[in-house]
């Protein structure tokens, strides 16, 4: 069963949202009515607050007026108390996701059907266990929180002494500075890492620093 979307305090409110998109392309109601197929009627309702739209019939607004579905819950030039939502998530599965193993680590992405992500999580596991073995220290771009999940995992980075991080235990910190994860513990060694950033390619970036090392 659909579910209406409606207003509330936290979210702009459609009506007010779909008048100023209308205006905002010198619409009338009528010339709405005739590029969605919904009813003049049902679209003055909606923005006078009188009626909420399922999830189909948003869909089929937003494609009639050429926006994607969050610009209906965002007002034009509306201040930056206004929210904008993308409605968009990503559900994994235990075991899912995409696997690229290296000599030092294997990881597993999650999440890999949405696209553009400013965060990346992976599952990782840690076999490297000395930096000689290791080699040059990591960096890429972005920040980073790795998390240990099992075993224990010695952080190193390029400005501070070695940390040592037992199961439950985490760090932050700026990926551009050069860092290594040890497993330093009698058993496997696994945590969750989330990268960050502002490049809407930063996925593939992560992707190709990992299968870059693969093979060395």
């Amino acid at each position: 069963m659909d579910t209406p979307f409606l207003a509330t305090a936290a979210r702009p409110s459609l009506g007010d949202c779909l008048k100023a998109a209308r205006r905002a392309r010198g619409l009338t109601l009528k010339d709405v009515a005739a590029r969605t197929g919904m009813a003049m009627s049902t679209l003055s309702k909606v923005e006078n607050h009188q009626m909420s739209l399922t999830y189909d019939k948003l869909l089929q607004l937003s494609a009639g007026l050429g926006m994607e579905i969050a610009e209906l819950f965002h007002t034009p030039g509306a201040g930056a108390e206004s929210a904008s939502y993308t409605a968009r998530r990503s559900i994994s599965r235990a075991g899912q996701g995409q696997l690229v193993r290296t000599k030092s680590y294997s990881y597993l992405y999650q999440c890999t059907d949405l696209l553009g992500k400013r965060m990346v999580p992976i599952m990782a596991e840690i076999a490297v266990r000395t930096l000689e073995e290791f080699g040059p220290l990591m960096r890429h771009a972005g920040e980073e929180y790795f998390m240990v999940t099992e075993g224990r995992v010695a952080v190193h980075t390029e400005f501070y002494a070695p940390e040592i991080l037992e199961a439950g235990d985490g760090i932050y910190l700026d990926s551009n500075m050069g860092h290594a994860y040890l497993n330093v513990g009698d058993g496997p060694a696994r945590a969750i890492c989330v990268c960050s950033g502002d490049a809407r390619d930063l996925y593939e970036q992560l992707r190709g620093l990992a299968e870059g090392t693969s093979g060395t």
